[in-house]
């Protein structure tokens, strides 16, 4: 038998013409490589993340510009609606007030002929209040100047005291709801005398009469 020297221990095998040594740097050229490696991977996952961050805030920006989008032709709408339902409320308002202004013609008629009494006075002013409650406003007053646009002349005469078609007479006063007329005021008009010299202001005339005045007081007027 062979004996096993004590403390022997048994080393790799190591080719020929190398010394131990050797195998140590192959190890360390492993490990550096692998350290080189690991920054090239986080590097490119950093740039698909970058990638996925864009392409989200892109998308976030489309979905926003469509939400104002959306939010402004919302807002447009609810202005059209609500432009439609008044318009639509004053032409209803109106159409009722146009079929009460024969009632509110008797109304008028009678108070001028002193018939608005008792019980019927009482209701003829509670219908002309909720009338004007409704906007119904009343225009049309004798010595106006004639307006074609809110005025219809039933009568035409030539007067020498206007120096413009007047109105001189309200034959049927007109009616509007805020700036609609829906009725016009049906007046007689005057206009000057053909020929007529207009009247001449106050101021003036007397200018005129205190000249005359001092050209007595010197005897005239100079001669050249």
């Amino acid at each position: 038998m062979t004996e096993e020297t004590p403390g022997f221990e048994e080393k790799p095998d190591v080719p020929s013409g190398a010394t131990p040594d050797d195998a140590e740097p192959k190890a360390a050229d492993s490990s550096t490589s692998e350290e080189g490696a690991a920054p090239a991977g986080d590097a490119n996952e950093t740039a698909g993340l970058v990638a996925q961050l864009d392409q989200v805030r892109t998308a976030l920006s489309e979905r926003t510009a469509d939400l104002q989008r959306l939010q402004a032709e919302y807002q447009n709408y609810r202005r059209r609606v609500e432009r439609d339902r008044i318009a639509v409320k004053e032409i209803a308002v109106a159409n009722l007030l146009t079929e009460l202004l024969p009632v509110l013609d008797d109304i008028g008629r009678a108070r001028e002929h002193g018939e608005l009494v008792g019980g019927f006075k009482s209701v003829a002013e509670s219908l002309e209040t909720v009338a004007a409650k409704m906007g119904l406003q009343q225009f049309g007053k004798e010595g106006e100047p004639f307006d074609p646009t809110i005025h219809e002349a039933l009568m035409h005469s030539y007067a020498p005291d206007v120096t413009e078609t007047t109105c001189v007479a309200i034959l049927q006063p007109g009616y509007r709801i805020g700036e609609r007329t829906i009725r016009p005021a049906r007046v007689a008009v005057a206009e000057p005398q053909p020929g007529a010299q207009p009247a001449k202001a106050e101021g003036e005339q007397s200018a005129e009469g205190a000249e005359k005045a001092d050209d007595k007081e010197n005897g005239g007027p100079e001669e050249g």
